[in-house]
């Protein structure tokens, strides 16, 4: 057993380094200057988020302009007519008189059977003609010199009636031998297959020296499809249906097209088709307008992207998308009065590009800021700065080519 006194000796040491750990980790104590600096501190921060001074904005004077009412739309190009071209007689193919892919006329020679069996064909039908004709003259001889014996009672009725009956039943067979020969040249005419239409031309499937077959069955020779004028096919959500409806006969509605979203227009057409229903799978509505295409900006089965414009609204209030703010109720812009940027409330219409037409909230002559500054609050004081002729362009000259994909014609809800 160790003796009482080293044990009281080392429990005193344990607590006296334990005291002097607790010394050491407390914070110096404050003096009332350091209280004073660090309150100007935080004063001189709070000051700093204020501002402490107007912001300045750039505004724009709101002026009433021409706008359209557009519904945008996802469509594909078709051939107004299209043409399978199948031979009409057996034969061999001699002659191809085209190139693949090239642009035929109505009319135009395309291939060429071997006319040989329908030339005889021919030959033999315009020789049973010319044998039937001969007959027919010898017939009408012979009834001409009985005629005048029959009225003299040298001859009986009936001997004249014969001659005249066998006149007139080689008529007939001259008509039905006549008949005969302009079937066999009809079928010596298919010998030569012209274009039916014209048209941009398909890839061939049957190359010269190939026996082909009459027929509708099989493979066609080559499809040819109609290019000037085309039709592009657009299906546009029902809600929109009667606005199409009330701007039919408009000399205003139009529709352009471009071969994709945001891009440049390449082609407009009128609106030739509403479908006489809505399908009901997909709440949409066919429409079809024709383009003329003369130098074929478009292509059969080419995915488009289009714009009906319905009408151009002539007083549209638009600004640039950069002054319309999002709120927790509506979207919103800021309003210039008396040196003070005012919150007011817009109700918006549609976007065309980067312009947002507004239906309520704002009045000409009015300035509105654009490119909203992050610090600015309603009622802040705000140092002016007109927008820059770039930002008038923009306003004034919007780009229709390109959309935030919504079609609206009606005012929000």
């Amino acid at each position: 057993m160790k003796p009482l006194w080293k044990i009281l000796l080392i429990v005193c040491v344990i607590a006296g380094g334990g005291g002097f750990y607790w010394w050491k980790s407390q914070p110096a104590p404050k003096t009332p200057e350091a209280a004073k600096g660090k309150a100007a501190k935080a004063e001189g921060k709070g000051a700093g988020r204020r501002g402490g001074g107007p912001v300045s904005v750039r505004i724009l004077t709101v002026t009433p302009q021409a706008m359209p009412v557009v519904i945008d739309a996802v469509g594909s190009a078709e051939s107004e007519h299209s043409v399978a071209v199948r031979p009409q007689i057996n034969g061999v193919l001699t002659s191809v008189l085209f190139k693949e892919g090239d642009y035929v006329k109505d009319g135009q020679s395309l291939f060429r059977i071997d006319p040989r069996s329908t030339q005889a064909a021919v030959d033999q039908a315009s020789a049973a003609v010319a044998r039937d004709q001969a007959q027919l003259a010898q017939a009408k001889e012979q009834e001409a010199r009985l005629r005048p014996l029959m009225e003299k009672d040298y001859i009986t009725r009936n001997d004249y009636d014969v001659a005249a009956t066998l006149v007139k039943s080689l008529e007939a067979t001259v008509a039905s031998s006549r008949a005969q020969l302009e079937q066999a040249q009809l079928q010596f005419s298919y010998a030569q297959i012209s274009a039916p239409i014209a048209g941009r031309t398909g890839d061939l499937s049957v190359r010269s020296g190939n026996l082909v077959n009459a027929g509708t069955g099989g493979t066609p020779l080559v499809v040819i499809n109609s290019t000037k004028p085309i039709l592009v096919s657009l299906s546009v959500p029902q809600r929109n249906l009667d606005d199409v409806r009330r701007a039919w006969n408009a000399s205003q509605l139009k529709v352009e097209i471009s071969a994709n979203r945001g891009g440049p227009t390449v082609a407009e057409g009128q609106l030739v088709f509403i479908d006489n229903a809505v399908n009901t799978q997909t709440g949409t509505i066919l429409l079809k307008a024709r383009v003329k295409n003369e130098h074929e900006e478009l292509w059969p089965g080419q995915f488009v992207a289009a714009r009906i414009i319905l009408k151009v609204e002539q007083d549209a209030i638009a600004l640039p998308e950069t002054a319309v703010q999002p709120g927790q109720d509506r979207p919103f812009v800021y309003v210039v009065r008396d040196g003070k940027a005012i919150m007011q409330e817009v109700q918006i219409s549609r976007q065309i590009g980067n312009l947002i037409v507004l239906s309520k909230g704002v009045t000409p002559g009015e300035q509105v800021v654009v490119d909203v500054p992050y610090a600015l609050t309603d009622g802040a004081q705000v140092q002016v700065k007109q927008a820059g002729a770039s930002d008038d362009d923009a306003v004034r000259k919007p780009d229709t080519t390109k959309s935030d994909g919504k079609s609206s014609t009606a005012p929000e809800k």
